[in-house]
């Protein structure tokens, strides 16, 4: 793992910066979780589109700019630091159109890919079902097969963007005579808007929709629309799974941001005598920079052409139980006032989508120490990011599913109930 960039990269880096710089707004958008912010934060990525800042590391014909691995870290690294808005794009962009790029066919990437880039197609992720989350091979919900296409029924539950998104992917069950639960499921793209779909918001405590409910009944779509062979969708599945449990969710950029606001606070809260705290607060540096380097390293393997399979799940367990920890740090630092929450509006939000399952930090990071955001942390948002964090564990895979993966593919041991 060689940690000296090129000057190009370097190049890029400056570029990136000063382009992050010029364009950011200066107010904190509105939260994405309501129909305003929502729109304003489809407003952005048409933005970051205009100038190919948007999907960095796609290649220049769908509106990148043929970015490589490093680069995109890069990028990711002078995003957050920056204090960018959150991204409402995030399905489609790292879940999606990896599986797309993978497995999709020409015609496919040069109908979906452009759009999404431009923020004028967003994506919901229609993964998790009623009685179907980490197992999703027990998913209920068919394809039927229909001339010139299928027919889609049955519930999708948890499915992040899909209140106020344009169209979903997910799996079903195409197949129900297989006799292993993995086959015979078909990896299927769908509209929101179609005939027989209603979409069901799932409340907050705070009352904004984090998800929504996706009841099908007899949708029709093309087979234009099925990305793979229809009965390999569990195969095609699981790429999907390995983007969001690994470098694609969770780039380090996100922690860098949020430990460097960690220390911010401390500089404006915290009680030298209290080295227990302070300890903590150092922790969670130095857990931002471990997990920076444990994904420069990945990223190493990856250009040397290495899949990182099960290594994937190090990565989910350990930036979900990281995310909860220097959040309960922050509250602790705050005392009393970290029990205080508002209404999301007046405060920074938390990277503007605490409340869907591609945040992660709590309020926008601000290169500038004597910033409002910085000189004066506000509790509200480390305690909306605090109960978003703890829901880290549960989404991607649970983590007890994510240890036994570890258990059984990593090292090695047998198989079972444990």
């Amino acid at each position: 793992m060689d940690l000296d960039f090129t000057p190009e990269e370097e190049e890029f880096r400056l570029r990136a910066r000063a382009w992050l710089a010029a364009h950011v707004p200066r107010a904190p958008l509105p939260s994405l979780e309501t129909e305003e912010g929502f729109a304003a934060h489809r407003a952005w990525e048409g933005t970051l589109a205009a100038d190919r800042w948007s999907v960095v590391s796609w290649p220049e014909e769908f509106g990148g700019q043929g970015a490589d691995l490093v680069k995109w870290l890069l990028f990711e690294e002078e995003y957050y630091a920056a204090g960018a808005p959150g991204r409402v794009s995030q399905n489609g962009i790292s879940l999606l159109a990896p599986t797309l790029f993978d497995h999709g066919t020409p015609e496919q990437r040069a109908r979906v890919l452009p759009p999404m880039a431009r923020g004028e197609v967003i994506w919901a992720q229609a993964w998790s079902e009623p009685e179907a989350g980490s197992d999703l091979a027990s998913l209920r919900s068919t394809a039927r097969r229909a001339p010139g296409g299928w027919r889609l029924s049955g519930q999708k539950t948890w499915s992040s963007r899909a209140a106020f998104a344009d169209r979903a992917f997910g799996l079903f069950r195409s197949d129900p005579r297989a006799e292993r639960p993995h086959r015979g499921l078909t990896y299927v793209m769908f509209p929101l808007d179609a005939p027989g779909v209603t979409i069901r918001p799932i409340g907050r405590l705070d009352g904004k929709p984090a998800f929504a409910e996706v009841f099908l009944d007899d949708v029709f779509v093309p087979d234009d629309d099925v990305i793979g062979a229809p009965g390999d969708g569990w195969r095609i599945a699981m790429s999907t799974t390995g983007d969001e449990r690994g470098l694609a969710l969770r780039s380090p950029g996100r922690f860098l941001a949020t430990a460097d606001r960690l220390v911010r606070l401390w500089h404006a809260h915290g009680d030298p005598s209290d080295t227990a705290l302070r300890d903590r607060v150092a922790d969670a540096v130095i857990g931002a920079r471990a997990y920076q380097l444990f994904t420069w390293a990945n990223a190493s393997r990856s250009a040397a052409g290495e899949k990182l399979g099960a290594q994937s799940s190090l990565n989910k367990v350990f930036w979900s139980e990281y995310d909860i920890a220097v959040h309960e740090a922050a509250l602790d630092l705050l005392g009393a006032d970290g029990e205080l929450t508002d209404d999301g509006e007046r405060l920074p939000p938390a990277s503007a989508d605490t409340a869907s399952p591609d945040s992660t930090s709590p309020v926008p990071a601000s290169p500038d120490p004597a910033s409002p955001v910085s000189a004066s942390p506000d509790p509200a948002p480390w305690t909306e990011g605090y109960v978003f964090s703890l829901a880290g564990p549960i989404y991607a895979g649970t983590n007890e599913i994510q240890r036994d993966i570890i258990a059984e593919r990593l090292l090695g041991l047998p198989k079972g109930r444990r």
